[in-house]
């Protein structure tokens, strides 16, 4: 019996980003834009973007979400700890190493550990 692929998902951390990226709504609505034009994928509403988790340091910033016509892209960021966590998953491929290589870039990660699954 042959395996039946649902979808594909991208898991990146990045570590040591620049903070004032990680603290702007702006330049986070710009990323999830232009990944979304990178990979090809329609988005489907509006972005969410809430800032939260105020009570400890360590837990305040950022979400994102972002539902696109084949799943969704997340993401959270850690303004104290200076970290990213962005997730890609989608029922159809994508390029996912351009994705991984814009997703550094875009928030000057000093190092990026990603895996990549098939699901």
């Amino acid at each position: 019996m042959k395996k039946k692929i649902y979808g594909y998902e991208l898991v990146i951390d990045l570590y040591n980003c620049n903070r004032k990226v990680l603290r702007s709504k702006k330049k986070l609505q710009e990323y999830v834009d232009r990944l979304c034009k990178l990979i090809k994928m329609k988005k489907f509403g509006k972005t969410l973007l809430p800032y939260f988790g105020e009570n400890a340091a360590f837990t305040k910033g950022y979400s994102l979400v972002q539902l696109i016509e084949t799943s969704s892209i997340t993401g959270h960021f850690s303004e104290f700890w200076g970290r990213a966590y962005i997730n890609v998953f989608s029922c159809r491929k994508f390029d996912h190493l351009a994705a991984k290589k814009f997703t550094r870039r875009f928030f000057q990660a000093k190092k990026v550990k990603n895996r990549f699954l098939i699901r």
